[in-house]
């Protein structure tokens, strides 16, 4: 036993031993937890640096965006400046129409007759005897005249004649159906034909135009062409629209000329009565 009895200062020693040996593994382990924390620690300011560096090089590369030019084109540049519309001082008046639409009656008495819409007499019987003979009679060749086309024609002052003849001044009229209607070269409009109250024929009539200015006497050409039309249902003149009257009449009374354009000095053939001489713009050449 007492071999195997250990001194008091031997097992203070054993003591201090042990302990040093425990000690030691805790101290390396803490010395090493240090040391990563310091590298790790480092290594990211040194990421973060390296960040930073990156994008201001980056910012510092990239170019810079060109400013957009605010000054006016130089017209000699080959591109030229767009010049400002043109504008007409005054509307066109073979677009916008003549705007004379017939005014409507608002009364509805029955002695007041809408001629723009109404029929009114229309067939309800024949006129007088007398007034028949002067619609019916012969149309006199000297009254009838010839374009240069070769057709015959009776100038409009005629057909009124015809009728102030027939129904007296004030005792006929022409009625406007509807509004005038203006094309680029023509003018149209509908008219009625009414004699001593009664209607007795519709037509429209066109005149065409050259240019603007000449509208309003192409309305009444318009007009004028309208009554000539609705004449041809009073029998007035008739033979102008009969074939063969027409075939006698300029074998008759018309004759064929050559002649040439006292301007352009253009030759052609034209058609001039008998009784007539070639005149201006043209004079006779007498050969092709």
């Amino acid at each position: 036993m007492s071999g195997l009895r250990c001194q008091p200062w031997r097992a203070v020693e054993m003591l201090q031993r042990s302990g040093a040996l425990g000690q030691a593994p805790r101290a390396r382990i803490t010395s090493y937890r240090a040391a990563s924390r310091a590298i790790s620690s480092s290594s990211s300011r040194s990421t973060d640096s390296t960040n930073g560096s990156s994008s201001t090089t980056s910012s510092a590369a990239k170019p810079a965006a060109p400013a957009r030019s605010t000054a006016a084109p130089n017209p000699g540049s080959g591109s030229r400046a767009a010049a400002p519309p043109n504008r007409a001082t005054t509307d066109n008046i073979s677009k916008s129409g003549l705007e004379d639409k017939p005014l409507e009656i608002e009364s509805a008495l029955e002695d007041k007759i809408d001629w723009t819409r109404s029929f009114h007499g229309l067939s309800a019987e024949p006129f007088s005897k007398e007034i028949a003979a002067i619609l019916l009679a012969e149309t006199d060749p000297m009254e009838v005249e010839v374009k240069p086309d070769g057709i015959l024609y009776l100038p409009e002052i005629k057909y009124r004649r015809i009728l102030n003849r027939a129904f007296g001044p004030g005792g006929w009229g022409l009625a406007p159906r509807g509004e005038s209607i203006v094309t680029p070269k023509t003018v149209t409009r509908e008219y009625a034909l009414v004699c001593h109250g009664r209607l007795v024929s519709v037509a429209r009539g066109e005149q065409d135009y050259f240019s603007p200015d000449g509208i309003p006497t192409a309305t009444e050409g318009c007009r004028s062409n309208a009554l000539m039309r609705c004449c041809k249902d009073l029998g007035i003149a008739s033979e102008l629209w009969d074939p063969r009257w027409i075939r006698n009449f300029k074998a008759k009374y018309t004759r064929e000329v050559f002649v040439e354009h006292v301007v352009n000095k253009r030759k052609s053939k034209i058609w001039v009565r008998k009784d007539d001489v070639v005149s201006y713009p043209w004079k006779e050449s007498g050969s092709k």
